[in-house]
């Protein structure tokens, strides 16, 4: 008898409700959608090709629905936001219900995780047995995103693609890349190709750079925008800049570049407003940025050690100007907070509290505490390959922690949502990149969705086990942490 603890679904859903009976998919199934916008037949395609992946039955499109067939439907459904959704699995088929398309995708990542992996593609008679259930279901937070620094060492677009599907797939859909830093400058600027040709050479313990081409860039976006994720540029500036110094000299006061930078030291650079040239070059950059992504601009901010903190104050106030100039909101590390900033202004809390907590009132939050979030930690003292200043980070160590309770007084209605960073100075192959990532993400997945009181990692342990085995199986590198070992598999 189907149950909700037999039940392995990751987020966990809102609300779950076992029906009677049982629900079957035959295998000459259809796809129906009922919606006037092309958005919701995306979502029913991507679907498709998603189920032949996972079980090996192939669904068809449909115009008209029969019994047993599955409909997505844009409608209102009994919770709140643009992603929310309603999901119905019962005798008669299974219907999907969302307000917008973003909604209908969640369901199916949802109804996705239902299917069994093992179908036999060879029995074109038996039907494919799915729990009869009912799901209401909405995030907690509009932001469940993943920081990827691409400017210490480089990861090309095959690779960016690919981390987009995956972390798709368990309903996180922000995607901060760092492209900017002292070790390499990974972004096309037309107006200044030597950023890239010269900027963008290095990386850090000497390893070869990279970068990418202005048409690499929408592709990446494009790609994105097909798994419902936005991607979040990050400019790291007035410091984090030694790759455009050495690119530019003019830059440099008395025109004179350093040389390339492959360590792991910060706080030891930074750009001058005072030379004349500095405002007209953050013009062509962020102009160039911003015509090619979305609606986030992330100008960095972080530990401008070399920066006086009156030119600090005169850099926020340029950038937040200049960002706004070009339709973009604001993103910034907790360093910006103590500045006068525009109303929606998004601030990355990192490691100080009482930094973030300056920040003025019309101001939200991105939650990136790096004693839980920071994945180039060591995920446990049996790691050999991360870093340890912010302490070990189990899977318990990303689960445990409410958003809610990092700074006094700031609550959900502050909060756009959280993102785990994953900085690259010992990071070299993207084999590394999701040994880091997983299954830690998992977990971050569930904090940005789940409401606090639905979460417990009692609770989540066993579906944690389930899903990292999922997606190893899927070819992910997934670190073997001991929390996994010691739970044992999880439900089927």
């Amino acid at each position: 008898m189907t149950s909700t603890s037999t039940i392995s679904l990751l987020p966990q859903p809102r609300q779950v409700e076992v029906l009677p009976g049982a629900c079957s998919v035959r295998r000459d199934a259809r796809v129906v959608v009922h919606a006037a916008e092309p958005g919701p037949g995306a979502v029913a395609e991507h679907f498709v090709a998603d189920v032949q992946a996972r079980a090996g039955v192939h669904l068809r499109r449909a115009a008209e629905a029969r019994p047993g067939d599955i409909e997505l439907r844009v409608g209102a459904v009994p919770a709140f936001g643009d992603e929310a959704y309603e999901l119905l699995a019962e005798t008669r088929g299974v219907r999907l219900t969302a307000p917008t398309a973003h909604g209908l995708w969640n369901a199916t990542r949802t109804l996705l995780q239902l299917f069994p992996e093992s179908a036999d593609p060879h029995d074109h008679g038996a039907p494919i047995a799915l729990p009869a259930l009912r799901i209401v279901d909405a995030p907690r937070f509009e932001w469940r995103g993943v920081m990827l620094d691409v400017a210490r060492h480089f990861f090309g677009v095959d690779h960016v693609t690919r981390l987009i599907e995956v972390i798709a797939s368990m309903k996180l859909n922000r995607l901060h890349l760092h492209l900017t830093d002292d070790q390499g400058w990974r972004l096309e600027i037309p107006a200044h190709p030597d950023l890239t040709a010269i900027g963008g050479a290095s990386a850090s313990a000497g390893d070869p750079g990279g970068w990418f081409t202005i048409d690499d860039w929408r592709e990446i976006n494009r790609h994105a925008a097909r798994h419902h994720v936005t991607v979040v540029p990050e400019i790291d500036l007035p410091g984090h800049t030694n790759a455009a110094l050495h690119a530019l000299p003019w830059l440099n006061p008395g025109g004179v570049a350093p040389p390339a930078y492959t360590g792991s030291e910060v706080g030891f650079s930074t750009l001058h407003l005072d030379v004349p040239e500095t405002r007209g070059f953050v013009e062509d950059v962020i102009a160039a940025v911003a015509e090619v992504s979305g609606p986030y601009l992330h100008i960095g901010g972080d530990e401008a050690a070399a920066t006086d903190p009156a030119d600090y104050a005169a850099w926020v106030d340029f950038l937040h100007r200049t960002v706004a100039r070009h339709g973009r909101t604001m993103v910034g590390w907790e360093e910006i907070a103590p500045h006068p900033l525009p109303p929606g202004t998004l601030v990355q809390h990192w490691l100080r509290p009482e930094t973030a907590l300056a920040a003025p009132p019309g101001a939200r939050f991105v939650m990136s505490p790096s004693r839980h979030t920071y994945l180039d930690m060591r995920h446990d003292p049996t790691d050999p390959h991360g870093r340890r200043w912010a302490g070990d980070i189990d899977v318990d160590t990303a689960y445990e922690w409410d958003p809610a309770g990092l700074l006094p007084d700031v609550d959900d209605d502050r909060i756009a949502g959280v993102e785990a960073p994953l900085w690259t100075e010992r990071v070299r192959t993207f084999e590394q990149v999701q040994q880091r990532y997983f299954p830690r993400l998992l977990a971050l997945a569930e904090v940005g969705w789940t409401p606090q009181r639905l979460r417990s990692f009692a609770g989540f342990a066993p579906r944690l086990a389930d899903h990292a085995g999922r997606l190893a199986r899927r070819g992910v590198t997934v670190h073997p942490s001991p929390r996994l070992q010691a739970e044992g598999p999880g439900p089927a």
